[in-house]
């Protein structure tokens, strides 16, 4: 399995010749999404910078909901999940994907900003979680705290944070959003060289939770 990392919280994920493409974004996010072709989009939530499945070609399944789907032999778990509440109004619906490839399982929690029950997560019923993409800038998404206690409760083999300032990204986005090294420092690891792409298989997984930086691709 390779995961290549776009910016913000859009990835590409390659395995047993089938492509996913998570959360891509239109230019009002800053850099210009590349044309990439998928068989599976998935939008966390209906909004610039999460949505613009037109990026994508191939004419893929898009995925925007909680539910349970099968496309291509890759199995799917939408587990409904919110934004951050503030100012006493309701939470905004976000939803995070699982995906099975074979012995591979992949989450992307979106834009998170609630840490889910244990209850929830348990209802899942998806195992272990080999690699989770998790939100760690704040703002309407998960804090560095709260990703670490997300990352507790699922305990995945390998995170990659994501939705944090990075490069190349809007002056109005950036100004919302921590750096990752906050999160890193609350996690408590050590420094991490980012890398353009990962390379995966189940035997190459960690035995212990591990953080993966990417480099994003533009």
């Amino acid at each position: 399995m390779d995961i290549t990392w776009y910016g913000l919280s859009c990835f590409r994920i390659r395995e047993g010749g089938v492509t996913v493409v998570c959360d891509p974004y239109d230019k009002s996010v800053g850099p210009s999404l590349i044309k990439v072709r998928a068989d599976i989009v998935t939008s966390s939530h209906d909004r610039a910078g999460h949505n613009a499945v037109e990026r994508v070609t191939g004419e893929p399944k898009v995925l925007t909901g909680p539910g349970e789907y099968e496309v291509k032999n890759v199995f799917i778990t939408g587990l409904t999940t919110f934004h951050r509440r503030s100012d006493g109004q309701p939470a905004e619906r976000n939803t995070a994907f699982f995906f099975e490839f074979g012995d591979l399982t992949i989450g992307h929690m979106g834009d998170i900003g609630e840490v889910p029950a244990q209850s929830e997560i348990e209802e899942l019923n998806i195992g272990e979680v080999d690699v989770l993409m998790v939100p760690v800038g704040g703002g309407a998404t998960l804090d560095p705290a709260r990703a670490v206690e997300l990352v507790g409760m699922l305990e995945p083999r390998i995170v990659i944070p994501m939705h944090y300032r990075h490069d190349g990204l809007a002056d109005d986005l950036a100004a919302q959003l921590e750096s990752v090294e906050k999160f890193l420092k609350e996690f408590g690891a050590t420094t991490v060289d980012p890398v353009e792409t990962l390379k995966i298989s189940k035997s190459s997984l960690p035995e212990e939770t591990q953080i993966l930086l990417l480099n994003p691709t533009f």
